[in-house]
């Protein structure tokens, strides 16, 4: 299998940081093999910081990749001054972000990687930049060309994809249709199967309290919501629904459910987030290539204080290994 491209993430986050401790965890990384698409000199500061044995290598290109011991491998996308304060917006940064990860797809795209594991990215520093994308989702599925496309969050115990992303709660309940859900119903459905769930039972989550409680808190659940349940049916999907949110994450932790739909950002990401950013991963679902995330930001308050833990990063990466290799497999044999 091709090695995983790392994107470094913004510069004044802690994505250099954990990117540099992930990378000088010897065992996990010969376990792993990566490389990073990102800025020089921020990683060799930052390993001058934090692990003085690691050697930042410079590479012209994947074929110029060579696994080892103690190294980075870096495709360089931008030169990023010296001055660039840590904790802090900046356009640059946003830019060099953003370049970093319209490569990374390139190659992604091309098959030179088995999948991309992206470092943070700030979005108020991608708008100081100029970039028309709120966050990684939009700007990949653009890239790639898709429009199927949806944001799951998983760790060890829980599973959710969400029906709206980056925008405001109002926008969000404006964005919900039948179409959009049934949609976000058949990705959860395939996404799981092609995890090597043969019969994923997927919950939907309602969008008011108590799901609407029969319309007399709202009747988007029963008009917008239960008729793409009816039509996921209908076509053979194990699904259930719309299940008040306030439990419907408890009964999937406890096995009832594989997945469930949520309606908006943060009614999926506050249960995953509970049980720990540590274990937490972020995929893309509908790409034509892998895509893992760390399940956190670029954590500004701490950046630069060498003090950022890389759990989550090295959970995301062993996630794109672990994905790759289920879809390369899955490519020979079909």
């Amino acid at each position: 299998m091709n090695p995983i491209a790392v994107t470094m993430g913004d510069a004044a986050g802690i994505g250099p940081e954990i990117v540099v401790k992930t990378f000088a965890d010897e065992g996990f990384i010969s376990d792993h093999p990566s490389f990073v698409v990102g800025d020089l000199g921020v990683l060799r500061r930052q390993a001058a910081a934090l692990a003085p044995q690691l050697v930042v290598r410079p590479i012209g290109s994947v074929a110029d990749y060579r696994q080892a011991s103690n190294r980075i491998d870096v495709l360089p996308v931008s030169e990023l001054p010296t001055d660039l304060e840590a904790g802090q917006i900046d356009a640059r940064a946003g830019q060099a972000a953003f370049d970093a990860i319209r490569r990374a797809t390139q190659l992604a795209m091309n098959r030179e990687v088995g999948g991309i594991c992206t470092a943070p990215i700030n979005k108020e520093a991608l708008a100081a930049a100029g970039v028309p994308y709120p966050g990684h989702t939009e700007m990949l599925a653009d890239f790639s060309g898709v429009e199927d496309y949806a944001m799951m969050l998983m760790n060890p115990s829980l599973k959710t994809i969400l029906v709206t992303v980056h925008c405001s709660l109002a926008e969000a309940i404006r964005r919900i249709s039948t179409a959009l859900e049934l949609r976000i119903i058949r990705l959860a459905y395939r996404t799981l199967r092609d995890f090597g769930i043969e019969h994923p039972r997927v919950a939907v989550a309602g969008l008011n309290p108590h799901a609407g409680e029969a319309g007399l808190f709202g009747r988007e659940d029963i008009d917008l919501i239960l008729p793409a349940i009816a039509q996921a049916k209908a076509e053979g999907i194990s699904v259930t629904g719309p299940h008040p949110g306030d439990t419907v994450f408890m009964n999937a932790r406890r096995g009832r459910f594989d997945i469930v739909v949520a309606q908006y950002h943060d009614q999926g990401l506050i249960p995953i987030k509970l049980m720990g950013v540590e274990d937490g991963v972020n995929v893309t679902v509908g790409l034509p290539f892998v895509r893992t995330s760390p399940d956190h930001g670029t954590a500004f308050d701490i950046s630069g204080q060498g003090s950022a833990d890389p759990s989550s990063m090295k959970t995301a990466l062993a996630a794109a290994h672990q994905l790759a290799r289920a879809r390369s497999g899955r490519s020979v044999t079909s």
